[in-house]
């Protein structure tokens, strides 16, 4: 057995005023309490250092800088890379990512048990709009923020298995499981950020949304024989409140833990690697059952393009 102590770290909610080290501090408690599990690996969300701050509209982009790291590590979340080397613990995180040639980008690293980044992921799935926009309950601003990530799906090797990242709404899109499933990838880890009622269609609620977190992340797995940790950041963050509904989800698509509150929390289990095998060697045997002369519309184009008027396919 190749097993993975997974510690997936929920977090309540981050208020706008609440200072990098306020946050780190609560991280390391879970950090703490993860390792008091035996974890291996903790998993924190996206944006895990801040604020959803893509909710604000700022008039001058600039401003938002104050949100992203310009490295990592850094002075605030240095202690993090040291509790995790002292503990001889994994983990990962997202932020909110600015380069030295000044591009934006949401992110998330994976960090071994050395204090080592393994593992670098930039979301390409950005959610909302770029422009306020007044028909919303509220704004969803990161394609105003944030660029599409330009690192493509990448799976990398560490742990003794394969591992790769998304975030939040990479989940609702089956190519971003299926891409790091053609890499073999027995692991994904994503954090994310939702918000409890749907910006543009209100009767859209909590029980909605957290089936949807559980429809998308199940089948990811699923059909992708794959280990899929989905971490929230939850709770009320300044009046804007975000669904939890953490899960730990095995290669055959059960749910194996979920968190329970909307605050702070650890779920916990041990994730064997090797459970992913049998998936990947007989229904998911792609070498095997694809049949990528029939997905080319899958690259080739974005929008809806409906068969013309009059086609007819009944004399096949």
């Amino acid at each position: 057995m190749r097993t993975i102590n997974v510690a997936a770290a929920q977090m309540g909610p981050i208020q706008k005023a609440d200072s990098r080290d306020e946050v780190v501090a609560r991280m390391l408690a879970l950090m703490d309490e993860a390792k008091r599990a035996g974890a291996d690996f903790t998993i924190y969300p996206e944006l895990a250092l801040t604020t959803f701050f893509p909710r604000y509209c700022m008039e001058d982009k600039s401003e938002s800088d104050i949100w992203f790291e310009k490295r990592m590590p850094n002075e605030a979340t240095a202690p993090l890379f040291v509790r995790a080397r002292d503990y001889a613990m994994a983990m990962s995180f997202g932020y909110a990512e600015l380069t030295p040639d000044g591009h934006h980008f949401n992110t998330s690293i994976h960090v071994d048990a050395t204090g080592k980044i393994v593992g670098k992921y930039r979301k390409i799935h950005l959610p909302g709009h770029s422009e306020f926009d007044p028909e919303r309950a509220f704004q969803h601003l990161e394609k105003r923020y944030f660029e599409p990530g330009n690192l493509g799906f990448p799976v990398y090797r560490t742990m003794g298995g394969l591992f790769g990242m998304c975030i939040c709404n990479d989940r609702r899109w089956p190519e971003t499981f299926r891409v790091m499933g053609l890499q073999g990838a027995e692991m994904i880890t994503l954090g994310y950020n939702t918000p409890t009622v749907n910006s543009q269609k209100p009767a859209e609620g909590l029980e909605e949304r957290l089936f949807h977190n559980r429809l998308v992340v199940q089948s990811g797995a699923y059909q992708n024989s794959a280990w899929v940790i989905a971490v929230a950041k939850a709770g009320n963050e300044d009046g804007h409140p975000l669904i939890a509904g953490s899960l730990i989800v095995d290669p055959d698509g059960k749910i194996v833990a979920e968190a329970t509150t909307e605050e702070d929390e650890i779920i916990f289990h041990a994730c064997d690697l090797d459970a992913c095998t049998f998936g990947k060697t007989t229904i998911f045997d792609f070498a095997r059952h694809r049949r990528t002369e029939h997905y080319g519309r899958i690259v080739e184009q974005t929008g809806v393009i409906e068969p013309p008027e009059g086609s007819d396919v009944s004399g096949f």
